[in-house]
């Protein structure tokens, strides 16, 4: 059934260790409740949700609690059944990282008494809309609107569902392969049928055979001729949007593009089953599934984890901390980002946490001067060259991070690893992009001015 299987032809990538076996051991664990939940209004890439809800309201489980803003944006719901106990502001981990948020605060009764769902409409816009309204993003990380990928600007030749979780540390998407097949294929086969697309690709890294065997069984039961299994190569980042496409089709998406501007859309598989979990129960999205994991966690598992759930909650539920925890990190070990501490919520964009020991991340924050080696660039999926970026960042060239192409870097911590000077590139990177974006924005201030003159006189 494995309808393609590639050796590696990607663009640079490295391999790493995997450290995913002590997650992976166990089946997913649910019913965790937490004492509360903080709801961050901007848990999605895009304008925050706008909260509907007021202090001392009684909300049920699946009740939306902040409305969708400008899109692209996606609506923000209770998790469970509960009273708002404050409207207030918390750091919450969201698709640019570790950020401020306004949130909705709830104190669950215990009961979870949930809405009653209205059908799944008919035509193709009001679904859309219900996708909106019903709180989906993507969960490998990105977290952008799926409503919005769902609508593509032109048609869309082929559907890549990823799950090919590349990255160390995180599982999630595995074991809800290996559990879940049969709602994998059900809410990819509704995302072709959203995008009336011709052929849907389900894409998994060659490492996770017990997946493979799940899904391919889940299709052949399906027997959909859309459908294909496309068996990817064990090599961070395989996974990457951009990577993915170029892999599976050979075609490269142009810089300053989306892949969907060129015919191709790429959902994660927990998206595919939060989308059937829509369609077929009415359930916006309420939990996701998080790994839980490092040299720090006493029982490493993957965990089916309710929106806003305190992070100190969710470690507790595995078993506590180990002695030796010196950072707590959300996402993976090569994108994800340090985390200020464990009162921060899960949101939609918490695919894992660890708690790492010493001997797991880099303590030394010693750094040497570039020698000019050149590995930074012969390991750069998109065919950057970070030894220039980082001159061009440190001296606040703003035209050169243009024409070098720092918006086309995707934060994937390669350049890091391979480094022997051990110079954090990717962090520079980030740091350097928020930088520009100032920039970028202060000199269109600056110049509407003039474009406000220029169109006045063009107008007499």
């Amino acid at each position: 059934m494995v309808d393609y299987v590639f050796e590696r032809h990607l663009s640079g990538g490295i391999h790493v260790p995997a450290n995913k076996e002590a997650s992976t051991e166990h089946p997913i664990r649910r019913g965790l409740v937490p004492s509360k939940l903080i709801l961050a209004l901007r848990q999605h890439r895009g304008a925050p949700a706008e909260p509907v809800v007021r202090v001392g309201d009684r909300v049920l489980r699946g009740q939306i609690v902040a409305r969708p803003g400008p899109a692209p944006s996606a609506a923000v719901h209770a998790s469970t059944s509960g009273r708002v106990s404050a409207i207030e502001e918390h750091l919450v981990l969201g698709g640019d990282g570790v950020q401020p948020s306004p949130c909705v605060v709830i104190e669950p009764d215990g009961r979870d008494e949930r809405i009653v769902p209205d059908p799944w409409p008919v035509e193709r816009a009001s679904q859309l809309e219900r996708i909106r309204l019903g709180g989906l993003v993507g969960l490998g990380g990105a977290v952008f609107p799926t409503a919005e990928k769902l609508g593509p600007p032109v048609p869309c030749k082929t559907l890549i569902v990823n799950g090919a979780e590349c990255e160390p540390y995180i599982s999630c998407d595995d074991l809800l392969m290996r559990e879940q097949p049969a709602d994998v294929v059900a809410g990819a086969l509704l995302m072709t049928d959203l995008l009336a697309t011709p052929l849907c690709i389900i894409a998994i890294e060659r490492d996770k055979p017990r997946a493979i065997e799940a899904i391919e069984e889940a299709a052949r039961a399906v027997d959909d001729p859309r459908l294909k299994l496309a068996e990817v190569p064990t090599i961070y980042p395989a996974g990457g949007e951009r990577q993915l496409v170029e892999l599976l089709t050979g075609d490269e998406v142009p810089t300053g593009c989306y892949p969907s501007e060129i015919g191709y859309v790429c959902q994660n598989v927990g998206t595919a089953v939060a989308l059937r979990r829509l369609v077929r129960d009415g359930e916006p999205l309420l939990s996701r599934i998080v790994t839980v994991t490092g040299g720090g966690i006493e029982k490493p598992q993957n965990v089916e984890t309710l929106l806003g759930t305190p992070i100190a909650e969710l470690v507790a539920f595995c078993g506590g901390y180990k002695e030796g925890v010196i950072r707590l990190i959300g996402g993976g070990s090569m994108m994800g980002h340090a985390l200020p501490d464990d009162g921060m919520p899960i949101g939609k964009a918490s695919n894992c946490v660890i708690a790492a020991t010493s001997a797991e991340v880099r303590i030394d924050p010693m750094e040497w001067p570039c020698i000019r080696c050149g590995d930074c660039a012969s390991v750069c999926p998109p065919r950057l060259l970070p030894q220039e970026l980082l001159v061009a960042a440190h001296e606040a060239d703003f035209d050169g991070l243009h024409v070098l192409g720092l918006q086309e870097c995707i934060e994937c911590g390669c350049c890091d690893v391979i480094c022997p000077s051990h110079i954090s590139l990717t962090e520079r990177f980030r740091q350097a992009k928020r930088t520009l974006a100032l920039h970028d924005g202060e000199a269109a201030l600056a110049d509407e001015p003039e474009r406000r003159r220029e169109g006045s006189a063009g107008s007499d």
